[in-house]
This record gives C-alpha cells, structure tokens and sequence, in this order.
C-alpha cells in the first residue's frame, strides 16, 4: 500500500485537505493561542492583579464566549462574504472554545484554593455558575465528536444533529456572561446582541433560503435591525435593573459624550461585515475584467467561483 496516497491522515492544523499550506488556517491556529499565551506573559510579568487565578478565569471566560460566537458566524459569514473556505477553521475555534472554558473552570477552581467541595457548592448556590457548567458539559460531546473519524462513526446526519447543541449553548454561555457581569454591561449586552443576530440569521435562511438571506440588502436590512434592538435592549436593561426611563437610556446614542454605546459597536460590526461582502464581490469581477483585458476575445468569467457552496452547518 503506498502511504503517501493518505496525507489527509496526517494533516497538520495550517494544512488544507490537500495537504498544501493554508495561510487562512495558519492565521486561525495561531490566533486561538494569542490570548493564552498573552496571560501565561501576564503571569510571568506579574501584572494579573493580587487574584491572578480570577483573572485567568474572567479573562478565558470572556475569550470562549468571543471564540464561540465566532464560530456560531462561520456559516452566515462565509456566505455574505462568498468565501467558502471560511468553514475550514470551524473546528479549530470550537476546539478554542472547549479549551478556554475548560481553563475558565479550572481557574475558578484555583482562586479556592483547589477547595472541590467548595467549587461544588459554588457552582450550585449561584445561577450564573450552575449555568456556566452546563455549556461546559454541552461542548463536552462536541469536542470529543469534533474529528475527521468521529463523524464518519456517527454518520453525517446524527453528527450534525449533535452539533446543533451550539444554538442552546450560545444562549446559555450569553446568559452567564450577563448574570456575571458587575460592572460594565457593555460587552454582556454587545454578545448577546451578536449571539441573537447570528440565531436570527440562521432561522431567516432556513425559512427564505442561504442564498436570499445572504445578499447585501438583506445583509444590512438584518443588521440595522438589530442595531436599534439593541439601543432599545440597552434602555430596556436600565430601565428593568435601576428603573431609568428610556427617555434617559435612548437619546445616549445620538450623544458621543455619553460613551461608546452598545448599538454603536453593532452598527460597526454590520458596516465591517458589509465592507468585506463587498470588497470580496467587487475584487474577483476585478481580476477578471483585467484578465479578459490582457487576453482579447475571452470574456470575463462570472463570480461563479465565489458563490457559497453547501456545507453541513
């Protein structure tokens, strides 16, 4: 048998299905250990606070929720932007998300003292806690379902069954960030904003279609949608929390003294996901107009290679 007719066995993470190198992929596999190693020179340098352990936690934490959402993105974002290769570092940014989680707990564990009767009791005297370890157990199954071999064992559609315990998990893993949260309420109301556009997204193409919910005006319809809903989820937060009038919340969107808001971070977003859907469909006619030019007689080829192509969510 000649071994080197296998070399998907033996793929390395940086490496595509044929096992050339993939500078996307590369980008990714390196990008998941930024915050990692960022905190293992946060130690070194002693700049972690007095409870080194919380801060390991909050800050692994923040990261599997962020590494979450962007692997919940993967799908709409490689249609919009017509960029089917993005659905290749899906598992490198789960695996990302189960890894981070996994050192967030464990660093729970480490600010008491590796106290695991008291852990325990933590972790089901308080809401956010009991929560938090119920995404944790949910990504459990996904991680370990999360190879090549995996899912030829389970067969493609029990896999992906499987794998739409993501949904549940988003709104669980935004709804522990919110409850733990006490100080700004930025950043919690900024990811379940995101965690409830990109579940919006994913019902709107079940029922209309990838292809009609991915276009630019759809795109944008989408996103300022969620823009004002989160000015008012924001007003809506304040008011439900402290009892602020909305007349008080709203108008702090219309004024930059008051701060960056919430909405202003999403409307940012929307702008950035339609700054690259365009600059992605406007750069291949490009290429192939001046190619066309170059070669007379050859018309230029349709996008036809950008185009999403079907991929199991």
């Amino acid at each position: 048998m000649n071994r080197s007719a296998t070399p998907a066995a033996r793929l390395y993470p940086w490496q595509d299905r044929k096992g050339e190198f993939s500078a996307l992929k590369a980008i990714v596999f390196v990008g998941v250990f930024l915050p990692g190693l960022w905190l293992v020179a946060r130690a070194m340098m002693g700049t972690l606070g007095p409870r080194q352990m919380i801060e390991i936690n909050h800050q692994t934490g923040l990261w599997a929720v962020r590494f979450l959402l962007l692997t919940l993105a993967i799908t709409p974002l490689r249609h919009v932007w017509r960029w089917p290769e993005l659905v290749f570092v899906r598992r490198t940014l789960g695996n990302a998300v189960f890894a981070y989680g996994l050192i967030h707990l464990v660093a729970y564990a480490g600010d008491l003292a590796w106290d695991v009767p008291k852990v325990i009791s933590e972790i089901f005297a308080r809401v956010y806690l009991t929560i938090g370890l119920m995404v944790l157990i949910l990504l459990t199954p996904l991680a370990v379902t999360s190879t090549n071999g995996m899912m030829k064992r389970m067969g493609g559609l029990n896999w992906r069954r499987l794998h739409h315990l993501v949904y549940p998990i988003i709104l669980l893993a935004a709804l522990h960030f919110f409850l733990q949260s006490k100080l700004g309420v930025t950043e919690p109301i900024v990811i379940t904003a995101v965690a409830i556009w990109l579940l919006t997204w994913r019902l709107l193409a079940a029922w209309l279609g990838e292809a009609r919910i991915a276009t630019l005006p759809a795109t944008l319809a989408l996103g300022a949608t969620m823009t004002v809903a989160t000015a008012f989820g924001e007003a809506l937060y304040y008011y439900l929390k402290i009892g602020v009038a909305f007349s008080r919340v709203l108008p702090t969107n219309f004024n930059p003294a008051a701060g960056i808001r919430p909405a202003w971070i999403i409307g940012g977003i929307v702008l950035a996901v339609l700054a690259v859907a365009v600059f992605r469909r406007f750069l291949p006619a490009k290429k192939s107009a001046r190619r066309s030019a170059r070669q007379p007689g050859v018309a230029a080829k349709p996008e036809a290679s950008s185009q999403p192509q079907g991929n199991a969510a």
